[in-house]
């Protein structure tokens, strides 16, 4: 038996920490007054824009952040990675790190709050739920990117900008002014580059709104808890959580829809509960408060021109389900790559419009499971109806499987024409002699897995590493994965492999 070969063309390292950008060259010279030249500059340093930066930087591409806000968040709310955003953690070497901060929970439970076991065999090496806090995930993918050499500039708030056939000159609040090829809008629901691009963001307003908030309870928890577990029976949208160091965590259906740029206050919370629940639980010394909508509105295009729009910027949807963050985050690592390639020089022609015909269907599907699971959270007598037929029918295997799934984001198939059912799915992280497939992606290429020894990445070699593996655990002869793992080629044809390096990884460089 062939023995496995792992062939890597070298490529640039970034620098471990931020350093200024170098000189441009005569070509890429700025006639604007104070040029500082970058590749992209990134507005919003949430999840999605660390990220997008991280995938960036593993292609030497020089990314400036912009973050309006001096400080993060002084709140601390727990969010969920799911299995597919855990996967691409493994992908780029930074699951260990996330997990040290997290808290694992069985993949179960997700839609709409419905209380079913976790599928057996889901397809996946890291079939779970890992809850972290929003901070510090934040955190460790800012310092991610960080240390690949992307900088971060707080308290900068972009104003406005202009697009040109060379790039992007962009305004800042205080009146700087900065140059980039390209402009990627990462700035949230009420993102500034999309307002400023006059992309249309249509959809439905708030119907509800719900109260959100950490603070200390002065009663029993046995009281609590009992209280809770009555009221919870119809109401999905009211919990009381011991969150630790005598603190809870509150939610609760507020009055109606109010301004979501004023926060709510202890008394707001106090009513509602006594409204709900008959008890205000004596509840005091907020650490935090704040409020969230069901607005669901999907951007009508996610590229004008050099700018771009990801994550909340581009999609916006009630939290049911938690898909909010990792949504954003997938967007990021799709994006990343692709725009690293226009700007290195090799992407293929269209190969930065698959950003939008890949990611926005994606986002279409999940505002309508997040429209579906708020029905089922209604106390109205019809959806309550729904629910517990839906409660029944996820008793079947396939059911549960499916609805998990999709929450989970590991159902997603991209349209790469006709072919195997793997065919535009991720691959999951199977066995190979060198360990498992996801340690040989952390640098960001494509990866040709070779169970047949005998084909060649050839002149792709500085873009799309090779493994030969006759080990390999794969029921296929060949696949090609894209730096987002996603299966681009199934085969053992060289001559067809050549077309499709070409379709995903341009022209080759010999």
């Amino acid at each position: 038996m062939n023995s496995p070969q792992f062939t890597a063309e070298p490529s640039p390292s970034p620098s471990p920490s931020p350093s200024p950008s170098p000189s441009p060259s005569p070509s890429d010279a700025d006639p604007y007054p104070h040029p500082v030249p970058y590749d992209v500059i990134i507005a919003g340093c949430g999840p999605t824009g660390a990220m997008l930066a991280a995938e960036l930087r593993l292609h030497d591409v020089r990314v400036l952040v912009l973050e309006k806000e001096t400080e993060p968040a002084p709140f601390v709310r727990i969010v969920g990675l799911h299995i597919r955003s855990l996967e691409l953690m493994a992908m780029r070497g930074l699951l260990d790190r996330v997990l040290e901060h997290g808290r694992r929970r069985p993949a179960a439970g997700f839609f709409a709050g419905i209380s079913k076991p976790a599928p057996e065999g889901l397809d996946s090496a890291h079939a779970y739920l890992l809850g972290i806090p929003h901070p510090v995930i934040v955190r460790l993918l800012e310092e991610h990117a960080v240390q690949l050499g992307a900088q971060v500039r707080r308290g900068c708030a972009v104003a406005g900008f202009e697009q040109d056939d060379e790039g992007v000159t962009v305004d800042l609040a205080d009146g700087e002014r900065l140059r980039a090829r390209y402009l990627v809008g990462c700035d949230g629901g009420r993102s500034a580059v999309r307002k400023l691009l006059g992309v249309g963001f249509p959809g439905e307003p708030s119907r509800t709104e719900t109260l959100m908030g950490e603070m200390e309870v002065g009663v029993p928890q046995e009281e609590v808890a009992a209280k809770v577990a009555e009221i919870g029976e119809t109401n999905k949208r009211f919990w009381l959580r011991p969150f630790g160091g005598g603190a809870y965590s509150v939610v609760v259906p507020a009055a109606g829809v109010g301004d979501r740029a004023e926060p709510p206050t202890l008394q707001d919370f106090k009513q509602q509960l006594r409204a709900i629940a008959g008890t205000d639980f004596g509840v005091h010394s907020p650490r935090w408060l704040s409020r969230f909508g069901d607005a669901t509105r999907l951007a009508e295009r996610y590229r004008v021109g050099r700018v771009l729009l990801a994550g909340d910027a581009a999609h916006i949807h009630p939290p049911t389900g938690g898909q909010g963050l990792n949504l954003g985050v997938q967007d990021a690592f799709n994006l990343g790559w692709k725009l690293a390639a226009q700007i290195r020089g090799w992407a293929p022609e269209t190969l930065l419009d698959t950003y939008q015909t890949e990611r926005r269907p994606v986002a279409e599907n999940v505002l309508d499971n997040t429209r579906a699971q708020m029905e089922l959270h209604s106390t109205e007598p019809g959806p309550q109806a729904l629910r517990r037929l839906l409660t029944e029918l996820m008793d079947i295997d396939e059911v549960n499987r499916r609805l998990i799934e999709k929450i989970a984001a590991i159902d997603i198939r991209y349209d790469f024409g006709d072919g195997p059912d793997l065919l535009g799915r991720r691959l999951r992280d199977i066995d190979v002699e060198q360990g498992h497939l996801y340690g040989l992606l952390h640098r960001g290429r494509g990866l040709l897995l070779d169970r047949t020894a005998r084909l060649t990445v050839g002149g792709w070699s500085d873009r799309v590493d090779h493994l030969a593996d006759p080990t390999a655990v794969l029921d296929v002869p060949c696949v090609l994965l894209r730096p987002d793992g996603h299966v681009a080629w199934i085969g053992d044809d060289q001559q067809d492999l050549d077309a499709h390096l070409s379709r995903w990884f341009g022209k080759p460089a010999n």
